[in-house]
């Protein structure tokens, strides 16, 4: 039933992360790129971010995955982390950024501004993915995409990317756009999870072998 579906909010706020660390001796930490922040190495802070991840999967008890589903989880997937993958890029923003309605994995609608855009090529080919924003004075963008590996190696309905600026902001002003840090929505893991889904715009043509690959059965 609709009324028993948890929301999955983008942007490092969904139900899963807002429900968790509520000391500081939780096991996972909940914005990933708070690693980010404090590594110099890059490889390094993504590889911590996801035993993290595992470990909360697994152990907590605000985990999307069911008590039996945690007893016999052995880690998520994820493709090798590849530089190829990781861009540097300035977001082309919009003068008058456009409010859009996004569907949901569940038939609903969520609204969003269409903030601007990143132009980059991945094997050749020229790519556009569109950034948003929930609020206009929101500094995080949110970036979901398809790509040819969805509904095969990866999540049927798309990824997440989310930008923050203290993490993903360079000196010169460009944003880290790293598909290495691409993530499932929640309602990859459970059924009970409503979560937006990347608009059409955003449905790439060129497959992204990085990242988090699909979670299976659920």
């Amino acid at each position: 039933m609709a009324t028993d579906r948890v929301l999955c909010r983008s942007h490092l706020q969904s139900s899963v992360e807002s429900d968790q660390l509520t000391s500081p001796d939780e096991p996972y930490v909940s914005n990933p790129y708070r690693i980010l922040q404090m590594a110099s190495d890059w490889r390094n802070a993504i590889e911590t971010q996801r035993e993290q991840k595992d470990q909360y999967f697994g152990e907590h008890p605000h985990s999307p995955l069911s008590p039996d589903e945690r007893e016999s989880f052995d880690g998520l997937e994820y493709y090798p982390i590849d530089e190829d993958y990781r861009f540097e890029l300035p977001l082309e923003e919009y003068d008058d950024p456009e409010q859009i309605t996004v569907g949901t994995s569940t038939d609903g609608e969520q609204e969003y501004l269409e903030w601007g855009e990143f132009q980059f090529t991945v094997d050749g080919e020229d790519v556009t993915l569109q950034a948003y924003k929930s609020e206009p004075d929101d500094d995080r963008l949110w970036v979901p995409f398809r790509d040819a590996t969805s509904g095969d190696e990866t999540y049927g309905a798309g990824r997440y990317l989310d930008l923050e600026v203290d993490s993903h902001r360079t000196s010169d002003g460009d944003w880290i756009l790293d598909f290495n840090e691409a993530y499932n929505p929640t309602c990859a893991y459970s059924d009970q999870y409503e979560c937006p889904l990347p608009p059409m715009d955003n449905w790439l043509e060129v497959p992204i072998e990085a990242g988090e690959k699909d979670y299976g059965d659920h």
